[in-house]
């Protein structure tokens, strides 16, 4: 037989009342509900596990009576009635005071609501607004050019000049009785009456990743009438590197000469006192009447190079300068010019 409030169980006790202070003896009064928390929506009953029947346990004879199983700890009571277990209610911590508590034999845990939940959604928003902030952090960076492999250029002052030839020192030439005289309209000693080219000649461009500059001018020795075709030129030029530093390959690029394998032959002496570095380059034939020396020069990213070229013919062979004084007026025309490309030509 079975008890009010049992549950598909003989052996079931009676569960003892809710929460709220017991009856008085003899007052009569049947016991209710206690009063608790504000009413939950109705929840589906849950299926007790321990409610089933023991099918391995011992049957007595007929008409015996086995005693009954103490029963399980009660868990407090709540809206759930008299004598039933209330259902835990969704989103409510399990065991908090004042609250009901889960039925008997409910898995341990909260529903998809509690603590834990907010918990871990909580961390995803955070994670997720730190990832979104690094993008639009790096999406900055990345316009304004932090982001960008290129280096400053080190140009230690040089400046862009239209016209290298106004910048160009002449006085080592002069000193050593050359002159750069003016063009006459008609090439020099050919009485052909053709244009001849402006002397000196200058050039320029910039460019994104460079600005250069060129100067050619012709030298006449002094000693010479207007009739003699001159046969010195001097080229100088000038290069201001805005994207990528020359240091690597300049030293390189001169002392490659001395590796050609041709009939003439060239001498690379590194020069001190210009620029970052400096370097001479000059040919070695023996008993030539041509004269070709190099003077390169770099300091920080702007490279200078001027070259001198000549060729001497009869009487005037003895005349022409040697190497050694055609360097010693490059070495002192590019100490003079870099100083005035670098404050402003003057």
């Amino acid at each position: 037989m079975s008890n009010t409030g049992d549950q598909n169980t003989p052996f079931s006790a009676p569960q003892p009342p809710g929460y709220g202070p017991a009856p008085a003896p003899g007052s009569g009064a049947a016991p209710g509900p206690a009063p608790g928390p504000a009413a939950q929506p109705p929840v589906p009953p849950q299926p007790q596990p321990y409610a089933q029947p023991n099918p391995y346990a011992q049957q007595g004879p007929p008409g015996f009576q086995a005693p009954s199983p103490a029963p399980p700890p009660a868990s407090p009571q709540g809206p759930g009635g008299y004598g039933y277990p209330a259902p835990s209610t969704p989103g409510a911590p399990t065991g908090s005071p004042g609250m009901p508590g889960a039925a008997y034999g409910a898995p341990p845990g909260g529903g998809p609501g509690d603590g834990a939940g907010r918990g871990v959604s909580g961390w995803l928003w955070a994670l997720g607004g730190a990832v979104a902030a690094a993008a639009v952090g790096g999406s900055v960076l990345f316009a304004t050019g932090a982001f960008s492999s290129e280096p400053d250029p080190v140009l230690k002052g040089y400046a862009y000049r239209d016209d290298l030839c106004a910048a160009t020192s002449l006085s080592p030439f002069e000193n050593a009785h050359y002159e750069a005289k003016p063009s006459s309209g008609s090439t020099t000693g050919t009485g052909t009456g053709s244009s001849a080219p402006p002397n000196p000649q200058h050039s320029g461009a910039q460019l994104n990743s460079m600005d250069s500059m060129w100067c050619n001018i012709t030298l006449t020795p002094q000693s010479t009438g207007t009739s003699i075709y001159p046969t010195t030129w001097l080229y100088t030029a000038a290069t201001l590197h805005k994207k990528a530093d020359p240091a690597p390959e300049f030293a390189d690029m001169y002392r490659a000469y001395e590796k050609q394998e041709t009939s003439v032959r060239y001498r690379v002496e590194p020069v001190s006192g210009i620029g970052d570095e400096a370097f001479l380059v000059s040919r070695t034939d023996a008993g030539s009447n041509s004269a070709y020396v190099i003077l390169a020069a770099r300091d920080g990213w702007l490279t200078y190079q001027s070259t001198w070229t000549s060729y001497t013919a009869g009487s005037n062979a003895a005349k022409a300068p040697s190497s050694s004084e055609i360097a010693t007026m490059l070495e002192t025309s590019a100490k003079e010019t870099l100083q005035r490309l670098k404050n402003g030509g003057r």
